[in-house]
């Protein structure tokens, strides 16, 4: 089960006759030298810490981050969701934003996560696929097989362009736990490989440039927000993606468009906090109020 491109993983399942999340799993069996049972109850393991993060973010609205700058705002969502004459952006997608901004939160404050594929990343994946799940009545074996597919696209972008925001940008984090999300879901709903193809590739090409500017230095601010708005295209790229709808542009071609902007980008806009939101005044500000005077 050899593939480094999305093209290749697409081609491996369809003339398998197989979902992603098979090709993934058995890819898993032979790499690791390891039984079925071992891989999925790994990643099952992996989907219970999800499942935690998520609950303990929504339940506990009052714990914030070290630094104060995060925590509560999942719960502020969830709220919002309850009042149905108020709701513009659908019942849906914001459970599925308020989920992924938990887990968020949760990295945040120093709790227990899975990075997907990175930490300032991590609230995209499980808030989407617990969202979906509820949605579609998915079984416990269809939401770990979503993870095995999001790896399956993590493992694509990762040979081919990056996941580190030092490296590329969000683009490379919240960008690509976006489309590896996007994908997941596409399978849950019982979509073919080559819409989760699709799905990554729409979802992808509209976080294309998108520079990390963490204030302070912080995973908070902006990273909790773009995890929710990840959490919300990825959503609808998936939709699209159900619908028919294509890219124009294939998704191994927009992941090298990520890479060469990515490469592109000055230092300034790449988990340095030297530009950006974190060179504003109110970013400076509230650097010197968490780390005193001399923070420059």
């Amino acid at each position: 089960m050899n593939f480094r491109t999305i093209a290749e993983l697409i081609e491996l399942a369809e003339s398998e006759g197989m979902p992603i999340s098979e090709v993934m799993i058995r890819k898993e069996m032979e790499t690791f030298d390891k039984s079925r049972g071992a891989v999925f109850d790994q990643m099952a393991a992996n989907l219970e810490v999800m499942e935690k993060a998520i609950k303990r973010g929504l339940e506990e609205p009052d714990l914030k981050s070290p630094s104060g700058l995060s925590g509560g705002d999942a719960q502020k969502i969830r709220d919002y969701v309850h009042k149905a004459d108020t709701l513009l952006s659908g019942a849906q997608v914001l459970d599925a934003v308020s989920r992924s901004m938990s887990v968020s939160e949760i990295n945040a404050a120093m709790g227990t996560i899975v990075a997907t594929p990175t930490a300032g990343a991590c609230g995209i994946l499980p808030g989407c696929v617990f969202s979906a799940a509820d949605r579609l009545g998915s079984s416990r074996e269809a939401m770990v097989r979503a993870l095995f597919v999001s790896g399956a696209i993590g493992y694509c972008i990762a040979n081919n362009a990056c996941i580190s925001g030092a490296a590329g940008g969000c683009q490379a984090e919240v960008g690509a736990a976006t489309g590896m999300t996007a994908a997941a879901v596409v399978e849950m709903a019982g979509g073919t490989p080559s819409q989760s193809a699709q799905a990554v590739a729409i979802a992808l090409k509209n976080m294309l440039g998108l520079v990390c500017d963490p204030v302070a230095g912080l995973v908070e601010a902006p990273c909790v927000k773009r995890n929710a708005m990840g959490g919300a295209i990825a959503m609808v790229a998936a939709d699209m993606a159900m619908a028919g709808v294509e890219s124009v542009i294939p998704p191994d071609e927009v992941i090298e468009a990520m890479y060469r902007i990515g490469r592109d980008m000055p230092t300034s806009l790449k988990e340095t906090a030297l530009g950006g939101l974190a060179a504003t005044p109110t970013g400076r500000t509230l650097e010197r109020r968490i780390f005193g005077s001399t923070a420059e």
